[in-house]
């Protein structure tokens, strides 16, 4: 193999590059002087310099296409190859279903495939010792990908991180169980492929990044939604001692009876394995394994299979509440925090307050009473607040701050936390079918582009925001306390001063018109939620 990708793919691919803000045709010219190349274990590779000076290596390869035999199996090393491997454009995301062109976080028609192992690398030219971020991507396990402009890297490796994301298997693909898979795993069980996939691109950036600029030695993982589970599932998981020095968690925790995340057991879940082959008419894995990709879905309605994270045994030996209790987790500095308008399920949508006492009745039968004492209304517009906040503080809140908790509790590293409260600033009369930017404030994902400084990403194929000079300013401060914390553990900086978790005082850093030290959410709230397991919905996952 002399040379992977064409001159003629490239020049598609530069069409495409030059949408992204910070790319044009110019910076990614073949050929031109400031095309940056580098040499990894599996090969040589060559990328593109963006328009904001900084080098980008596209859809790298990281572990072997997961295909034909090797699907649900762990992921493999890759082959190597001579000649130049040119890391120019993002690969294609993993099988997932498509959003429309009118969604919020449209990113473009994206290919999909199966064969989807591949990462993405942002480094400033001369970068020594950076200290390097690795960001997982949302979606609920099931959508999302590491090229969506979103998550790119480009701004805060300009400010001084060398910047990894990765695609990483996806729904059925990602996390099937069954009691085949695990009489053939090595390890005795199955499901968690895509934690095991993000696995592999730590010990690929601990074995290559310092060919990019970064330390090896100082790896900050970084996710929100269920990157954040994800996050939270390598901060509990042995195989991944060593492969990270510190933790950053937005808006989603694997943790206790609360919240959609919370995991099954192996055995629950080979059993909504069992379930999905049923649903598919296939009478073994071996058959399973010969159904195009593209056809594995769940449907996401009431009854369908369950398939998601659970508790392996292997990537997760114990439950994750567990292995804190015995102080058995990665201790590293942590980060974590969630946004102050963020809804997903909970008691749906609200629009009077005898809906409101009508939910919250069915919902929580004989506790009822209990609920509306700690969310009360009296008006339809009271009503449509509390159960927002109810929902905010029932699917997100109450976990992450036993995540928190749990780390302080049972680790020596630091926590700090945070709540975004900033609304985006939204360009005149634009609609979406997903958010209302009347009533949208501080949204679920709504942090992600002040943290990694894409603001623009939203402005790619239509102007859906307004940025003010403020917003931008505001994104920058995030930006570089994010880089503080993964250069030393604390993400103060010169107008960030954060406070530490402590259990009994919890104070969080408030992300709104300003930073300002705020308090959590009454603890007596967060309490009634962690003794009423909250239901999951379709495939056992949230959506961002």
């Amino acid at each position: 193999m002399k040379t992977l990708r064409t001159r003629t793919g490239f020049m598609l691919a530069a069409a495409a590059l030059a949408a992204l803000p910070g790319i044009g045709a110019a910076q990614s010219s073949r050929g031109a002087a400031s095309t940056p190349a580098v040499t990894i274990d599996s090969g040589r590779l060559d990328g593109v310099r963006t328009g904001a000076g900084v080098d980008a290596f596209l859809g790298i390869p990281y572990a072997a296409p997961p295909v034909r035999d090797l699907r649900w199996r762990d992921p493999q090393p890759v082959r190597p190859w001579s000649g130049t491997f040119h890391a120019d454009r993002f690969a294609p995301q993993c099988t997932q279903p498509q959003r429309t062109g009118e969604t919020n976080q449209y990113s473009g028609a994206e290919i999909t495939s199966e064969d989807c192992l591949y990462l993405n690398v942002w480094a400033k030219p001369g970068a020594r010792k950076a200290p390097v971020i690795v960001f997982i991507h949302g979606g609920g396990f099931f959508i999302g990908s590491g090229s969506m402009p979103l998550y790119g890297g480009e701004e805060a490796a300009r400010r001084g991180a060398v910047v990894v994301n990765l695609n990483y298997r996806l729904g059925v693909l990602g996390f099937l169980s069954h009691p085949e898979l695990t009489r053939e795993s090595p390890h005795g069980t199955s499901g968690n492929y895509a934690f095991l996939d993000q696995i592999a691109a730590l010990q690929w950036v601990r074995r290559n990044i310092a060919r990019f600029g970064g330390d090896p030695d100082n790896v900050t993982i970084a996710g929100q939604s269920a990157g954040s589970m994800a996050v939270l599932a390598l901060q509990a998981s042995p195989l991944a001692r060593g492969l990270f020095d510190r933790a950053v968690g937005m808006s989603g925790a694997l943790l206790g009876s609360s919240g959609p995340g919370a995991m099954r057991p192996l055995s629950e879940g080979e059993k909504e394995g069992a379930r999905f082959l049923d649903l598919m008419k296939a009478k073994d894995i071996r058959s399973l394994r010969l159904v195009p990709a593209d056809r594995l879905v769940v449907p996401r309605v009431p009854g369908s299979p369950a398939i998601g994270a659970i508790q392996d045994g292997y990537v997760l030996p114990a439950s994750i509440d567990e292995i804190f209790a015995r102080k058995q987790q990665n201790d590293v500095p942590l980060l974590l925090g969630f946004t102050r308008d963020e809804s997903l399920g909970g008691l749906g949508p609200i629009r009077t307050l005898a809906e409101y006492r009508e939910r919250v009745s069915a919902r929580y039968g004989q506790r009822a009473g209990q609920f509306m004492a700690l969310y009360p209304a009296s008006s339809d517009e009271e009503a449509r607040a509390q159960a927002r906040l109810a929902d905010r503080d029932a699917t997100m809140v109450a976990s992450m701050k036993m995540w928190a908790v749990a780390q302080t509790v049972n680790g020596r590293s630091p926590v700090y936390s945070y709540m975004f409260a900033r609304p985006h600033s939204y360009a005149p009369g634009v609609t979406f079918p997903d958010l209302d930017p009347a009533t949208a404030g501080a949204y679920h994902t709504s942090e992600v582009p002040f943290w990694l400084g894409t603001l623009d990403s939203f402005n790619t194929y239509l102007t859906t925001r307004a940025w003010t000079a403020a917003d931008r300013a505001f994104s920058a401060e995030m930006t570089d306390s994010l880089i503080a914390f993964a250069k030393t553990g604390n993400p103060d900086t010169r107008t960030f001063h954060w406070p530490k978790f402590d259990p009994a005082d919890p104070q969080l850093l408030e992300l709104g018109t300003t930073a300002r030290p705020g308090a959590w959410p009454s603890e007596g709230r967060l309490a009634f939620f962690r003794d009423t397991p909250t239901p999951r919905g379709p495939g056992g996952a949230i959506r961002d």
